[in-house]
């Protein structure tokens, strides 16, 4: 691949071989746009799935995960109006507007209201994908209509989408097959993603239930698990309020507010998010271990969450439950999270504001392993939650570089 003088029809990006300018044509000349509107068929539980514009994402179809089905009679009558083959596009008309997903299954399936089918010509349907998915054309998509995900675009419009391409075939291959190749490595990871997560799950159910135990640096048992109330071994105290408008980027300390522990940390707190330049005399700074719990929340079950923070001296803000102990905090907050979370959300009360008190986390009933059996547990499961966001992080680099490519090998 290599770096090519810019011009209005020339990509900056591009495979050797290839120097002619590119054409501009619209996705109604360029490939066969088939509304897939049809009479409202009668939903049954089992049956063949139906792709709406809500299932779309982008990436390849190559497993249907219906929310409806239909009879395989209405199956054959829908087909006749909108019959998808390999490699055709079904892209959105409303919710998630203008995204597209490249059918790479032979799994029979109906598309519902308000998708559109894309039939390639001349083997295009990679080329058209990956060009639907750059800024440009998404923009496009954006402004017919009127710059709502949640509006809805008319098919006159989607014919005329403008897409800028090249003339030759085989350099709208090489593109897509290239492309197709990175996406091909995001769902691998994706995949390998899942699975970690899946064998995480599976795992703490085992270990919590005492069905899966470590032995000793020696090969021995360790003592039986003994049961104790978390007011027996924890002491209790709250956090001291920040406000959002004392939370600044160049801030003195670290601190934590109730909030990011629903939507920025797990089970454990390394590296702290915020900052605030709040004196450190008016607020509460964390021990190393301490374990924290929301006091407020929405809901009962996602007040149900604890933090390890395994750092000194990061401010606590308000609506915080902090937990004391001796015990080993990462496993605690693997423990609560996991074989507690429901019993503290039964405890929580209110309606639209969901509160959780110190007194109600002390009557906490726990079964508990000796402190050493809590670290070996608590190293495992953080060592796979580092492979986890590993992972996680190759994902989005991967994504990232897609969308380079996007930008540098489509004019």
């Amino acid at each position: 691949m290599s770096t090519t003088k810019t011009s209005a029809q020339v990509p900056r990006l591009r495979f050797p071989g290839f120097d002619g300018e590119w054409e501009q044509v619209a996705l109604g000349e360029a490939t066969k746009v088939i509304d897939c509107k049809h009479r409202t068929p009668q939903y049954v539980e089992k049956g063949v799935p139906i792709i709406s514009p809500g299932t779309i994402k982008w990436g390849p179809l190559d497993v249907v995960t219906p929310t409806k089905r239909v009879t395989e009679e209405e199956y054959v009558s829908l087909m006749d109006h909108c019959d998808p083959q390999l490699n055709d596009l079904v892209l959105s008309r409303n919710q998630s507007m203008g995204v597209a997903s490249r059918i790479m299954t032979r799994e029979k399936f109906v598309l519902g209201q308000d998708t559109v089918l894309i039939q390639q010509r001349n083997g295009n349907g990679g080329i058209i994908f990956f060009r639907l998915q750059t800024e440009g054309t998404q923009g496009v998509i954006g402004k017919l209509s009127g710059g709502s995900t949640f509006s809805r675009i008319n098919l006159k419009d989607i014919r005329q989408i403008p897409l800028i391409l090249p003339t030759e075939r085989d350099e709208q291959r090489k593109i897509a097959d290239f492309l197709t190749a990175v996406d091909r490595r995001i769902g691998q990871l994706s995949q390998k993603k899942s699975l970690l997560e899946d064998y995480k799950k599976g795992v703490m159910q085992q270990l919590f239930t005492q069905t899966l135990r470590f032995k000793d640096d020696h090969g021995h048992e360790f003592p039986d698990w003994e049961e104790k109330t978390l007011g027996a071994i924890a002491s209790f105290s709250k956090g001291c309020g920040i406000s959002k408008a004392e939370v600044h980027e160049d801030g003195v300390l670290p601190c934590i507010r109730y909030g990011e522990l629903y939507t920025h940390y797990a089970e454990l707190i390394r590296d702290v998010k915020s900052r605030t330049n709040v004196p450190e005399k008016d607020l509460v700074l964390s021990q190393r271990n301490d374990v924290i719990i929301p006091a407020s929340g929405e809901t009962h079950i996602d007040i149900a969450t604890a933090s390890c923070v395994t750092v000194d001296g990061v401010a606590l803000g308000g609506d915080l439950n902090i937990i004391r102990t001796k015990q080993n905090g990462v496993f605690l907050a693997y423990y609560l999270n996991n074989a507690c979370k429901h019993a503290i959300a039964g405890m929580a009360q209110g309606s639209s504001v969901i509160h959780l008190y110190p007194d109600q986390l002390k009557r906490l009933r726990l079964h508990l392993p000796s402190v050493k059996e809590q670290t070996k547990i608590a190293n495992f499961l953080s060592a796979l939650d580092r492979k986890i966001e590993s992972v996680a992080q190759q994902i989005t680099h991967t994504q990232a570089f897609k969308k380079g490519l996007l930008q540098q090998m489509f004019v």
